[in-house]
């Protein structure tokens, strides 16, 4: 699939921190300082030591260039690594290099010049054992380090690190002339006013002259004592490139940018930790100063969208799993890798919006859902119940209720599917305001078809925007009132000529006055369909502060509000995630919320979060029950039967709607809980009835039967009584289907 690569092409995941590109060795930083946080010292010296070459030298001559880009810079001040540096230098049990049993090579180096550029150099190739030759003009190695103070602490660590190799080190000897020289290679790091001999360096690689197999380096070509020993360490594998295939062209390219963003950062702001003697870090103090550093990397996606938190993945591992299950390459092609991890995005699109590069992962996971369903490899259990509910709510409990005191539909009510299933009332009330506010308002009753965009039915799911499009161009092509946000979001994005509005701005514009009077702080939820709604939003917080409750903004809100849970309609492909982000969400502080969204309310109310809609504030709703999945539909039921009673003089016929059971309370969490309807069960205990499919346990008196709907098999142990209703006494359901 091109689009997979597309998605993380400009993925900000592998950026190297603001510090390691301005190193002159790159240093992995993140790496380091996280090996310091678990006080590893001796591993943190480790990777310092093969990055620097001469731990002893940089840790006292580096300027800290890194200080100057440091996100915490204003923010307590920058992360010392000099102090880092010298601490895991103090507290490192060995400091002794590496040893490496390699075959010597036969290839023969020259290097020119004993400084601390060209003994780089002769390290990294002594420690792939080649066969080096150093010559310097004078009678001592170190060069300019010989002038300075701590020359003698420079020397014994140039000592210590070529402890274990083998070179040919011949002191005295001032080359003036390369071509004298009989070597595969050789490297030209005479030092400040050093000889060139005619040498220029070249673009074909690092360090590269116009003479083939001589390289060019450090303070003669001015660089500073930082980047001449960086140099001398990266020219070493340009030399090795130059030996195997005669090019110049090979070798580490520094890093010296990074697209990583500073916004992309979460930075926290804590004062730097001085040392207590004044000069070095104690081993408590080095982990306190280590324990500072953010370890810059873009992972806002990790940090904030639901999913890429919870699996801990980023972008690009995503894309690489789904590529495995979309284009499996198991011999009988039927992995399945990511198929939960693709049902379980709520397509919130909050990782869009905190990425600097608005990478939009729900986007690709929605597209990847509906490739796997067309490959027929996406499970149908994850999205059974939703479309049924879907089919019942476009179906039984669908209604079409036109004005009858206009001739033209000038608004349409288009209140969706979960808001009267969570209480007809806010259906009836709001449609009461909207005759009142203008006679010619029809109302339509239905789903906007997000189950099936959800489940990537597209067959399904063009039915429904079928259904939709005809109905508003038979009308008319009237105004569409919303009040599910994610309504509104699928009409923009698949009936985008026809024309919302939300009944919340409507209610603010009116400046209606709501019936519940509040008296307590709150926080407003956004749903995430909201989150581009800005006039939306601010109509919501003006309707609750106009009903006297006090604002308290949640950490996310806005453009970056977060999912409920509900979205993408996960909890039966992953039930665990949907408990901890709806855990996450109601514990982001301890006011009551109010939304304007009913899967939003629901989820929360059922998870003991004090959680009203702003329709129950406008209309003086006080806290009411949480609704089952059987009460849903039973509720979208009795609504249909309302409004066809109140504005159409007709009888719904409810009675062969009423269930027929009686079960304890437990019983009926169990059934919510396990998302198996009562109607489905009376379906079983009634075909069994019929058919005589059923045993009977002789100790308890019970009856057993089931019957397979849609793709499920329902259980159902239940008593008949002497009225003739059906006392259950336990039910399950399972995927299985039963042979007999």
């Amino acid at each position: 699939m091109a689009f997979l690569h597309d998605l993380v092409k400009d993925c900000l995941q592998d950026e190297q921190a603001f510090c390691s590109v301005r190193c002159p060795f790159n240093l992995d930083v993140r790496d380091f300082v996280g090996k310091l946080q678990q006080g590893r010292y001796n591993a943190a010296y480790r990777t310092y030591q093969n990055t620097v070459g001469f731990p002893g030298i940089v840790s006292v001559l580096c300027p800290e260039p890194c200080k100057d880009v440091c996100p915490l810079k204003e923010n307590g001040g920058s992360v010392s690594m000099k102090l880092l540096e010298a601490a895991s230098m103090n507290f490192a049990r060995n400091k002794d290099p590496d040893q490496y049993n390699i075959p010597p090579k036969s290839a023969r180096i020259a290097i020119i010049g004993a400084g601390p550029g060209g003994l780089a150099c002769a390290l990294r190739l002594t420690t792939k054992k080649y066969n080096v030759t150093v010559f310097e003009k004078t009678g001592h190695i170190g060069g300019h380090l010989n002038s300075l103070p701590e020359s003698d602490l420079f020397l014994d660590d140039i000592r210590l690190q070529l402890k274990y190799e083998t070179y040919d080190l011949r002191l005295n000897s001032d080359v003036t002339d390369i071509s004298d020289l009989n070597f595969d290679a050789i490297y030209v790091a005479t030092g400040t006013n050093g000889s060139t001999f005619g040498l220029s360096l070249t673009s074909e690689g690092p360090c590269s002259t116009d003479h083939p197999g001589v390289f060019m380096g450090g303070s003669i070509t001015g660089a500073g004592t930082m980047q001449a020993i960086a140099q001398g360490l990266n020219v070493a594998s340009a030399i090795e490139g130059f030996l195997k295939t005669g090019k110049m062209n090979h070798g580490i390219q520094p890093v010296i940018s990074t697209r990583l963003k500073y916004e992309a950062i979460s930075v926290i702001p804590c004062e730097a930790v001085r040392p207590e003697n004044g000069k070095e870090f104690s081993r408590e103090e080095a982990r306190a100063e280590a324990s500072r550093c953010l370890r810059c990397k873009c992972d806002a996606c990790v940090r904030h969208s639901p999913l890429m938190n919870y699996f801990r993945k980023f972008p690009k591992k995503i894309t690489e799993e789904v590529e495995v299950s979309i284009n499996p390459s198991s011999l009988d092609g039927e992995a399945t890798l990511a198929t939960r991890l693709i049902s379980t995005c709520n397509h919130c699109g909050l990782c869009r919006e905190v990425c600097p590069e608005h990478i939009d992962t729900g986007e690709f996971l929605l597209k990847s859902h509906y490739t796997m369903r067309e490959k027929g490899k996406m499970p149908w259990a994850f999205h059974e119940f939703f479309l049924r509910d879907m089919e019942f709510s476009n179906g039984e409990a669908s209604l079409l209720l036109l004005p009858h005191v206009a001739d033209k539909v000038k608004y349409l009510f288009f209140p969706g599917c979960q808001i009267g299933a969570s209480d007809p009332r806010l259906v009836t009330r709001s449609y009461e305001f909207l005759l009142k506010s203008d006679p010619a308002t029809a109302l339509m009753l239905g789903c906007c078809g997000a189950p099936a965009d959800w489940a990537g039915n597209a067959p399904a799911h063009g039915e429904v925007l079928t259904k939709i499009r005809t109905v508003w161009n038979e009308l008319g092509k009237p105004t569409i009132i919303f009040t599910c946000a994610m309504c509104n979001q699928m009409f923009k994005r698949h009936l985008p000529e026809i024309d919302g509005v939300f009944l919340y701005n409507l209610i603010d514009d009116r400046n209606v006055t709501p019936a519940l009077a509040g008296n307590k702080t709150v926080s407003v939820f956004d749903p995430c369909a909201s989150r581009y709604e800005d006039r939306l939003q601010a109509a919501i917080r003006r309707i609750t502060t106009r009903a006297g409750f006090k604002l308290e903004p949640l950490p996310m809100e806005g453009r970056l509000t977060e999912c409920c849970s509900y979205g993408g309609q996960v909890s039966v492909a992953h039930p665990p995630y949907v408990e901890n982000t709806v855990k996450k969400r109601i514990t982001r502080n301890n006011h009551p919320y109010i939304t304007y969204c009913s899967n939003c309310r629901d989820t929360f109310a059922r998870a003991g979060k004090e959680t009203m809609h702003i329709l129950d504030v406008v209309f003086g709703h006080e806290q009411r029950d949480q609704p089952t999945v059987s009460d849903r539909r039973v509720n979208r039921l009795h609504l249909k039967a309302q409004l066809l009673h109140e504005y159409e003089n007709q009888v719904f016929n409810m009675e062969k709607k009423e269930s027929k059971l009686t079960l304890p309370s437990g019983l009926r969490e169990k059934l919510d809980r396990c998302m198996i309807l009562e109607s489905d069960i009376l379906t079983v205990i009634e075909a069994c009835e019929q058919t005589g499919e059923k045993v009977i346990d002789p100790v308890t008196g019970t009856f057993t039967g089931h019957l397979r709907i849609g793709n499920m098999t329902f259980w159902a142990e239940y008593r008949v009584m002497d009225d003739g209703r059906y006392e259950l006494v336990n039910s399950y359901s399972h995927r299985m289907k039963i042979e007999e």
